[in-house]
């Protein structure tokens, strides 16, 4: 079933935290709710699990309201299932009997079978016995998981799912779970102030700033064609490059690129992305090499360039691996186009 948001608005005494969020999140698809601390994002996943009163605005789930303002379907029977922050595993029930705990309104006949099957799609089923101190911070999650798709709802809300794991275990667990709701078929919405992970799990990503939605689209959307500086930003890290427009072009001290609609005046900023930057290639300017560090999979770039003002710009540039350059070596500097953002000034 679809989950669909209309005109969501919410506040906390005199601080509104939500500001009018539209959006829907169809069977079998993966939206994240990225976004920093304090935008609203679990706001919006506790009003849909029904949480927190609805104040304005409506929430449905397969065309049928399920919140309004004064009138709010109860969590237990909107066929939500929520997998916590911190797990809210019970420690003195075992995982199996965590696992059943969702299942208090299935028929008796049916709840040890569901419990198999639920820790069956997680990898779990040597671990129905144990208790949730002797699992690791992995498993843990796998069993929150678990229980809540265990009642086989039409929806699972995630909230930080993934925050308490060290980075290794945290890629092997998102891993593992984007492969269970892409085989549940079940509309999932995922809280997230990570932007790498609502990359790698998200089929749509809504960013949110101060209770809106800024930009909602696939990652490559927001990654290659980002609607404001903030978005740009957030997405990953960018070089910062002042522009002149002069015939339709930003000008940057590395090359020209258009400057599009968006920028009206002679001034601009460039942000270009590390792996925006191309080096050795071409006749563009030279930069001098002041680190080269091989981070595993890309090798990070540090360049000192001249601003062609009497400064320097700072630079990374993100190369494939095993390229290596050597500290004070001069290179030559050009601007992929797809990869560079043209904005008007930022205001001081």
């Amino acid at each position: 079933m679809t989950l669909s948001f209309q005109g969501i608005r919410h506040a906390y005494g005199a601080v509104q935290v939500l500001r009018g969020i539209d959006l829907s999140v169809a069977p079998g698809e993966i939206v994240c709710l990225l976004g920093a601390s304090g935008c609203g994002k679990t706001t919006l996943l506790r009003l849909a699990a029904g949480l927190e009163p609805l104040q304005d605005g409506s929430i449905e789930l397969g065309g049928q309201v399920i919140a309004q303002p004064g009138r709010d379907v109860p969590p237990e029977r909107r066929g939500v299932g929520f997998v916590f922050q911190d797990y809210a595993l019970f420690p003195h029930l075992t995982v199996a009997e965590n696992v059943a705990f969702g299942l208090r309104f299935a028929p008796k006949g049916e709840r040890a079978a569901r419990v198999s099957d639920a820790l069956a799609r997680v990898g779990l089923e040597a671990q129905q016995g144990a208790f949730p101190h002797m699992l690791s911070g992995g498993q843990q999650q796998r069993v929150a998981v678990a229980r809540a798709l265990a009642p086989r709802p039409t929806v699972l809300l995630l909230d930080e799912a993934f925050a308490s794991l060290d980075a290794r275990l945290r890629e092997q667990v998102r891993d593992d779970t984007l492969h269970v709701l892409q085989t549940s078929g079940i509309a999932t919405l995922l809280v997230t102030h990570d932007a790498e992970e609502a990359m790698f799990m998200g089929d749509r990503i809504a960013l949110m700033r101060e209770g809106r939605i800024l930009q909602l689209g696939p990652p490559e959307a927001l990654y290659f064609a980002p609607v404001d500086r903030y978005v740009a930003t957030f997405l990953g890290e960018v070089n910062r490059l002042p522009a002149r427009v002069r015939d339709g072009l930003a000008e940057t001290a590395i090359g020209a690129l258009p400057a599009g609609g968006a920028v009206q005046g002679p001034a601009a900023e460039v942000l270009v992305r590390p792996e925006g930057l191309r080096l050795g290639a071409g006749d563009g300017p030279a930069a001098e090499v002041q680190a080269c560090r091989l981070l595993g999979a890309t090798t990070m770039v540090h360049l000192a360039l001249a601003d062609g003002a009497g400064g320097l710009l700072h630079l990374h540039a993100r190369l494939p691996p095993g390229r290596r350059l050597a500290r004070g070596e001069r290179v030559s500097v050009a601007l992929d186009a797809e990869r560079a953002f043209v904005f008007p000034p930022e205001a001081p």
